[in-house]
């Protein structure tokens, strides 16, 4: 058996705002009462067995009548940008191509593979020539014998050499192409960290970005229902159902669902510039309408890999490296005491008179022993030993920093995902007090401050589901990338 309708006066009148106001008319255009309204409340049937009904049978009862139709200038959607992003691999491309700090990170690694060129050249054979011509203004006459003189100096002297030097003992030019190397490697493992957090910065805006565009969203639907109770407070004003106050206080509401709508559309254009910048473009970048959020953490793995361990996570390697290379500085300041045997020859022409014969060639060996400079070489031994302990702290700080970071990424999954579950519950009750508060307000039971406050309590609702939605989409991916070695 139907459930007999429960409606008080109140509602009765309530839900009249919703229909076309009859304004009949009599002959003549005069308008006509509006019929009279009963003079009692209908009776309250008792309540059976037969009444208990299902949760959707319930939700029946309390149907809401249909929302009037609003419009406002504000409901309009964001304008989209000018350009969007379809997939993680269009990021990666806009990243490669500019990216500054990734450009100066391949920067830093040809910068190394020109210091290791140099300290090379340092043990290979050099080879230089000079020429030079002399023109002499002045000149005298010598004899030479009887009846022959010699003009001298020669008015114009070409002379010419060629001089090769070739180290045959140089323990410090060899040790430095060793040392060179490896810092070759460590400006390579700087430009796999950088290609990782870039990775996490760029997925990080692209889900902020996707969140703001969210919230935008649901702060327009928050200002439709709020003009929808506001015409709705105007209509039971007009019909006598409805007060002043009940008017001033949605208008009120509207009032705060337009600041979040202005806010909300402020971030959105932030973080789209955000994206834009992450992506090397100075212009607003932002999602395209069918790129997957919840793809994009597996999407995110693509060029990296997870590692085994903390120290082989890139910048830790880097720093391994760089304690190796102030250990070789160590070492190279040793080789300084260490003796230098060179072999050289030259080979030289000259048209000047006297040089005779005109053309030599002369093959040496040099043996260079340092013995003593001051005291410079003490200097940068004490100062190679302080570097390298800097290298071995600076370690030791990271690897406890990387060990709390992974840690806390992992942990972070887990946050998001409970705070997930908090937010959806919120959202559920915020929604039913909202709807319950409707319908109370309907058949009296409420006053519109209690309509005001669940409204708002819900707008907050929604929005805090939206953003952990997100947390967890970037907490996953943090906790990805956390220990990974990316080479796209």
């Amino acid at each position: 058996m139907k459930r007999a309708t429960r409606l008080s006066l109140a509602a009765l009148a309530s839900l009249a705002l919703v229909l076309p106001a009859p304004r009949a008319t009599a002959q003549g255009g005069a308008p006509v009462a509006a019929p009279q309204k009963p003079a009692a409340k209908p009776a309250k049937p008792a309540r059976t067995e037969a009444d208990t009904t299902t949760d959707e049978a319930q939700a029946s009862d309390d149907a809401l009548p249909p929302a009037p139709t609003v419009v406002d200038p504000m409901l309009d959607p964001l304008p989209p940008p000018r350009r969007t992003v379809g997939s993680w691999e269009d990021a990666l491309s806009l990243v490669r191509a500019r990216s500054t700090d990734l450009r100066l990170a391949f920067d830093e690694v040809e910068k190394a593979e020109g210091q290791s060129r140099i300290a090379l050249a340092g043990a290979l054979t050099q080879v230089n020539a000079t020429g030079s011509l002399t023109h002499n203004f002045l000149q005298g006459n010598y004899p030479i014998a009887p009846g022959v003189n010699l003009a001298y100096p020669t008015r114009n002297v070409l002379a010419g050499q060629i001089g090769l030097v070739q180290p045959v003992l140089s323990p410090r030019a060899w040790y430095a192409v060793g040392t060179a190397h490896r810092a070759e490697d460590a400006a390579r493992l700087t430009l796999e960290d950088r290609k990782r957090v870039l990775a996490t910065d760029v997925a990080g805006a692209l889900v902020a970005e996707i969140a703001a565009e969210r919230i935008a969203e649901l702060n327009r639907v928050g200002l439709r229902q709020a003009l929808e109770r506001l015409a709705l407070a105007h209509r039971r004003e007009d019909l006598g159902s409805g007060n002043r106050l009940d008017v001033v206080r949605a208008e009120q509401d509207v009032d705060a669902a337009r600041a979040a709508v202005v806010s909300g559309d402020e971030s959105a254009r932030q973080d789209r510039e955000a994206l834009g910048l992450a992506l090397g473009i100075a212009e607003p970048i932002g999602a395209a309408q069918g790129l997957n959020i919840d793809g994009l953490v597996n999407d995110t793995g693509t060029g990296c890999k997870l590692v085994g361990t903390v120290d082989e996570r890139a910048d830790l390697r880097v720093l391994h490296t760089e304690v190796d290379i102030a250990a070789r500085g160590v070492k190279d300041v040793w080789y300084q005491f260490s003796p230098v045997v060179t072999f050289q020859s030259t080979l030289a022409s000259s048209n000047d008179a006297l040089a005779i014969p005109a053309t030599t060639w002369n093959i040496e060996g040099v043996l260079t022993i340092p013995i003593w400079d001051g005291g410079a070489r003490y200097g940068e031994l004490r100062q190679a030993k302080a570097q390298k302990d800097e290298a071995e702290q600076n370690l030791i700080a990271q690897r406890r920093t990387v060990v709390i970071q992974i840690e806390q990424a992992r942990r972070a999954v887990a946050v998001a995902e409970d705070s997930r579950k908090v937010a959806v519950d919120a959202e559920t009750h915020a929604r039913q007090v909202d709807h319950m508060t409707q319908v109370g307000f309907l058949t009296g039971q409420g006053t519109s401050l209690d309509l005001v406050v669940s409204a708002g309590a819900l707008r907050q609702a929604q929005i805090n589901r939206a953003l952990r939605d997100f947390d967890l989409v970037r907490a996953r991916i943090e906790a990805l990338l956390a220990l990974a070695d990316c080479h796209w």
